[in-house]
């Protein structure tokens, strides 16, 4: 167990709070005009995909999990399970769509990940920041709106829509910041 101080607690931070194992999402340090300043949290429970918002005072000392990092290889999706193997041993792990959250638009199968452990217990995944995609439905473009940046909605092979230049078209490889789920460029 570590100690992060509340001013330290930035998106991606993992806390320890009543017994249960949460990341940070957002983060807002607030100096109101009386008193003394204070820190706004949006958290995601790890456990059960559920999000809370908490106030601590600047400068609280709040527990960190010990956390460890495995590479694992994204198997196969099983109904509302999404099934891992750890690199080194072998075992699968099973993961439900809950918990995960909006990563599962960027999981693509057999896809290697960093899962964070904490007792034996998977808290997380991290995606690589960028991935690659295959778009599987867009609307052809329209002759001369391929010069401005006008976007259009995309499928991509994960079922994730996202947009897109007009040029794209159905079959091109793109490219996907999976931290904004922002295109990045055709591959």
């Amino acid at each position: 167990m570590g100690v992060v101080l509340s001013n330290d607690a930035k998106p991606g931070t993992y806390l320890e709070l009543d017994n249960n194992l949460f990341v940070v999402i957002e983060y807002n340090h607030v100096k109101p005009g009386k008193g003394g300043a204070f820190i706004r949290l949006k958290l995601r429970n790890l456990r059960l995909g559920t999000v809370v918002d908490r106030t601590v005072n600047s400068g609280e000392k709040m527990t960190s999990p010990e956390v460890e990092e495995k590479k694992m290889q994204f198997l196969y999706k099983q109904g509302d399970e999404y099934v891992f193997m750890d690199q080194d041993t072998y075992e699968q792990i099973h993961l439900t769509r809950a918990s995960l959250g909006d990563k599962i638009n960027w999981l693509k199968e057999e896809m290697i990940v960093d899962m964070l452990m904490h007792q034996g217990e998977s808290l997380d995944l991290q995606l690589p920041f960028k991935v690659e995609l295959k778009v599987t439905h867009t609307e052809p473009s329209v002759r001369g709106n391929t010069v401005t940046n006008v976007t259009k909605e995309a499928v991509v092979e994960t079922g994730a829509k996202i947009q897109v230049p007009m040029f794209v078209n159905e079959g091109d490889m793109v490219r996907i910041d999976t931290r904004t789920g922002e295109y990045l460029e055709r591959v």
